[in-house]
């Protein structure tokens, strides 16, 4: 029994498509309120976004995707959209996420690939076609760990302790806005890449959060990955393909020494937000999937962190006050051998 959602999408596909001879197959979901459907008429296929307007705002994504498009960037084409009614019906990119693909031998080059295409984005100018990601984004994401993790483990700081995690954030903050400054993908990891049959190019999705923010976040959203873990030699190769391969400009008065302290403290921001969003996921919205990977931005944090004495109080606030509960209520990260 169709749902009414359902009936009103059948009728904009029919339309769309001229003809009602499509198999419709919904996909599983994501950490939003989108859904997607994959379409198929004849030997065709399509993928449909199905965004409630009362739950998802589609515009930026049409917005962005649009823009992406014309400037060269391997997002999918919109074949229809209907954004009063928040159905999109996008170029099918297949099922082969990069995650589903890495491995030891394959992963240099499917991450060169990356980088090239990394930088290829950068090089677009976007400043008035994306929001800065300003100093206050960079804080509010960062107080999702205090605002969500820490009372999920029943921590309150003290007043000393709220003084030293604001100054650790505004350290990280601050590191960030110095960093040469460019289209940031936000989400740009194994699970949002594609490999698309017969091209080289991979697909990028999920761009949605797209802002003007460091040239390392996007660096270490893929070699960071919060869904899998790469060796701690290999990830600092892999910054230093990355940095060979940036413009002269992004090089001035910084050698590879400072641009890897720059993705170092970028990354770490990343993590401390990263642990707030999955706990918030898990204590708001239900969602358990994500759990079983907080150990793993947790080890990250005080692993990366353990070179910048600037960082060191902050993180023996962690050590002591954070961790025996973290450890007990989520889960201690086996590292890889």
């Amino acid at each position: 029994m169709k749902t009414q959602r359902e009936q009103i999408i059948h009728t904009w596909i029919t339309s769309v498509l001229d003809s009602d001879q499509f198999e419709i197959n919904f996909l599983p979901g994501d950490a939003s309120f989108r859904r997607y459907a994959r379409i198929k008429l004849n030997n065709k296929t399509f993928m449909l976004m199905d965004a409630p307007p009362e739950k998802e705002d589609c515009v930026p994504f049409v917005t962005i995707d649009q823009f992406f498009d014309t400037h060269g960037v391997r997002v999918p084409h919109i074949v229809a959209k209907d954004l009063q009614q928040g159905f999109l019906l996008l170029e099918d990119f297949g099922d082969v996420l990069l995650s589903t693909l890495l491995n030891d031998d394959k992963v240099d080059a499917y991450y060169a690939q990356s980088f090239k295409q990394l930088i290829e984005l950068q090089a677009i100018d976007g400043v008035k076609q994306f929001p800065e990601y300003s100093y206050e984004k960079l804080l509010s994401e960062m107080q999702l760990l205090t605002d969500w993790m820490l009372p999920s483990l029943h921590i309150e700081p003290s007043k000393e302790e709220q003084a030293l995690i604001k100054r650790t954030f505004a350290i990280l903050a601050n590191a960030a806005l110095a960093q040469p400054q460019v289209i940031v993908h936000r989400d740009f990891h194994s699970r949002n890449l594609m490999k698309i049959e017969g091209e080289t190019e991979l697909g990028v999705i999920d761009f949605q959060d797209a802002v003007i923010g460091a040239d390392t976040y996007d660096l270490i959203s893929i070699t960071r990955d919060a869904y899998v873990q790469w060796n701690a030699d290999q990830v600092y190769a892999w910054f230093k393909v990355f940095y060979d391969l940036l413009p002269e400009v992004a090089k001035q008065d910084r050698d590879f020494e400072q641009f890897k302290r720059d993705a170092d403290l970028m990354a770490i921001q990343r993590h401390i937000k990263i642990l707030g969003i999955f706990v918030r996921l898990f204590e708001r919205d239900g969602k358990t999937g994500y759990l079983k990977d907080l150990p793993r931005v947790m080890w990250y944090l005080l692993e990366e962190s353990k070179p910048y004495a600037e960082l060191q109080p902050f993180m023996q606030f962690i050590h002591a006050k954070v961790m025996p509960k973290f450890e007990a209520k989520y889960g201690i990260y086996e590292v890889a051998a």
